[in-house]
């Protein structure tokens, strides 16, 4: 039988978490990344570079890598280590420059991804959700307008206030590549992930919602585990799929994945003083199937040098993600 054909869909850390599960069996993978970010790093590649956003690209592309040589785990490490001394490359990684001056030699961003693909052997493929240079826009239910991914992301503004409307500035178009994987899938897989600034700035890219209403793929979402301050405060899981649908279209969701592992107290404290919480949920099998099951890593995560940005406490388990993932969506589940 032919492998399953599977898209990740998002961005961020979130998306690498299902694709280091995922490539450990026999499917063909693709990654279709936002181009929405433009903080940290990716502030400095846009304003001084004039480049569409790498940092979410470089976590995929480590996701995917081949690790199973020394000198393949080396490349690894080289690609995700982040200067932390002087003020010149600060918080910046030597895997956003290698992609910045892979652009600069070969052209485009294009040729740059498809050559970091073939250096690191990736067990994939890597596609921008789009070649638009766009910022994320947000209006709130106050009427306030905010421009940019990362002070949506991390707001000055009263954090439960909720978001009415996304979009891009200017309006931006599908990188056809990405709009041919979803179509040809077997299954996509939405998040886990920031809903406003890491799935729904993938959903407000022109052509993106209409192919996964279009697909004949199943379509599954990874409920997050904790709420956003700032994007989901007070959220419900049911609050989550509204919101997701309203951009995706009703129906379109096939399965929803909700972590049902124990989340730790010590966690929860450290949310509760960032003022998240756990997503309550009050899901119920509909025109969609809920796949309940413990999602959750074990793993600690630990705080890298030079990372000036807010991240979270705790993650999903990148082959418990994986394993519900194929043995339950998938028609084939091959481990390689």
């Amino acid at each position: 039988m032919a492998n399953n054909k599977i898209v990740c869909l998002g961005g961020g850390t979130g998306t690498s978490v299902a694709l280091s599960g995922l490539k450990k069996y026999s499917c063909d993978l693709s990654a279709i990344v936002s181009m929405a970010d433009d903080g940290g790093a990716n502030k400095i590649i846009r304003d001084e570079f004039g480049l569409l956003p790498t940092s979410d690209i470089r976590q995929c592309f480590v996701a995917l890598a081949e690790n199973d040589s020394t000198s393949e785990q080396s490349l690894r490490k080289l690609f995700t280590y982040r200067f932390h001394k002087g003020h010149g490359f600060g918080g910046m990684t030597f895997g956003n420059l290698f992609m910045v001056a892979l652009t600069d030699i070969f052209g485009s961003q294009i040729e740059a991804i498809k050559k970091t693909s073939e250096i690191l052997k990736i067990k994939g493929k890597i596609l921008p959700i789009t070649l638009t240079d766009s910022k994320l826009a947000a209006v709130y239910e106050n009427g306030e307008k905010v421009v940019g991914e990362h002070l949506i992301d991390e707001p000055k503004h009263d954090g439960s206030l909720k978001i009415t409307e996304l979009s891009l500035e200017p309006p931006s178009e599908a990188y056809p590549e990405a709009v041919k994987a979803i179509l040809e899938s077997d299954v996509v897989v939405i998040g886990p992930g920031d809903l406003y600034t890491s799935l729904i700035s993938g959903l407000v890219v022109k052509g993106i919602s209409e192919a996964l209403m279009a697909t004949q793929a199943k379509v599954a979402y990874v409920l997050n585990l904790m709420t956003k301050y700032g994007q989901t405060s007070g959220f419900t899981a049911r609050n989550h799929i509204e919101i997701l649908e309203k951009y995706l279209g009703k129906g379109c969701l096939d399965y929803i994945l909700v972590n049902s592992g124990p989340i730790p107290q010590e966690a929860l404290k450290k949310y509760e003083e960032a003022k998240e919480a756990l997503i309550y949920d009050d899901l119920k099998d509909d025109y969609f199937k809920i796949i309940r099951s413990d999602l959750l890593s074990n793993k600690e995560i630990k705080e890298i040098p030079g990372d000036s940005l807010k991240r979270s406490f705790i993650r999903h388990d990148s082959d418990k993600l994986a394993k519900v993932i194929m043995e339950n969506i998938c028609p084939v589940a091959v481990k390689n």
